[in-house]
């Protein structure tokens, strides 16, 4: 018998990943996307229609916003398992236009705490960020240490999941697992992210924009490795930590089926080094416009991911220059350059 399993935001870039995957695992895939349009809507029908190819995968073009339609999804297909990616993305574009990222972020997501609490699944996991440890300046960042200076609204809405997504564990024990993405890219990625404006820029002869004069780290994660390591955490839900201290709570786990989990390669390089290997593997150099350090920023992000490792006996390993190279070869073949 087919597992079930909901992936919202499916014709994202990580949801295209992931439900490409599953599939591949025998999961029955029900997407759901609203296909916006806050970048080029023909990228993500591009995407959906190869997942569409597939017959283990339906879809529904629904907001997440609309509670009604995505109850009655629920109801219907009565899924063991849940992974909510769907979300408004972007740290600078939070300071245009921040109300779609409450609507989005934190209502949307309240659609699917509600839709898990009246329709009980195996597991929800859903997508956070390595923005969250905001002001922390510890490395590597760690799941256990305190995420309570957040620096960009972006960041805001996904802490508030991850305390909604408690508040949801502890009041009606649903199995939750949020997911700490670090910087993800690779083949398919979104249009408003680094590799793949300056792969563009760069392609057209244009100036590329370098914050803080590329003196950045980032723990640039293939995709690939995203979606690898949450097939692995799907059937893993976490269990109750008997040992959670409320005296000294642990802000991993919980007393309560709750679980954080950081998902990266752990291996920081310079943005200004990044750039690099995108010059070799297009076989062009980058002219660069050295900006200063944009707000919402930080400068750097390294993950420790040795409690994934633990749970799933898999880490995120796809080098950088390997999967800059997957990127543009996806780049070249997908504008006919």
């Amino acid at each position: 018998m087919e597992k079930r399993v909901i992936v919202t935001g499916a014709a994202g870039f990580i949801g295209y990943h992931l439900s490409k995957l599953l599939n591949q695992l025998g999961y029955s895939v029900i997407g759901i996307d609203n296909l916006n349009e806050y970048y080029d809507a023909q990228l993500k029908k591009d995407r959906l229609s190869q997942l569409e190819e597939n017959s283990g995968f339906s879809f529904y073009k629904v907001d997440l916003c609309d509670h009604d339609a995505i109850n009655k999804i629920f109801a219907e297909h009565k899924p063991e398992y849940v992974v909510n990616l769907a979300a408004q993305a972007g740290v600078r574009y939070s300071l245009e236009d921040p109300f779609k990222y409450t609507d989005s972020n934190v209502t949307g997501f309240l659609s699917i705490l509600e839709a898990c609490r009246h329709n009980p699944v195996k597991h929800l996991l859903f997508a956070s960020t390595s923005s969250v440890y905001g002001a922390n300046t510890r490395m590597p960042f760690s799941e256990h240490d305190a995420v309570s200076h957040q620096i960009s609204l972006y960041a805001a809405t996904k802490r508030a999941n991850e305390a909604m997504a408690h508040s949801y564990s502890a009041l009606f024990d649903i199995p939750v697992t949020g997911l700490r993405f670090f910087t993800v890219y690779g083949p398919w990625g979104r249009p408003d992210m680094a590799l793949f404006k300056f792969t563009k820029a760069i392609l057209q002869d244009t100036p590329i924009d370098v914050y803080n004069h590329g003196e950045m780290k980032r723990d640039f994660t293939y995709v690939e490795d995203i979606a690898e390591s949450i097939g692995r955490l799907l059937d893993k839900p976490p269990d109750v930590n008997e040992s959670w201290d409320a005296n000294n709570p642990d802000p991993s786990s919980s007393f309560c089926k709750y679980r954080i989990c950081n998902i990266g390669n752990s291996q920081p390089i310079e943005l200004i080094s990044f750039i690099n290997v995108i010059e070799k593997a297009l076989n062009k150099k980058a002219r660069k416009n050295l900006m200063e350090m944009q707000p919402g920023d930080v400068k750097a992000t390294s993950s420790d991911v040795s409690d994934l490792e633990a749970i799933t006996e898999f880490k995120p390993k796809t080098s950088i220059e390997e999967g800059v190279k997957h990127f543009v070869d996806w780049y070249l073949e997908y504008y006919h350059n």
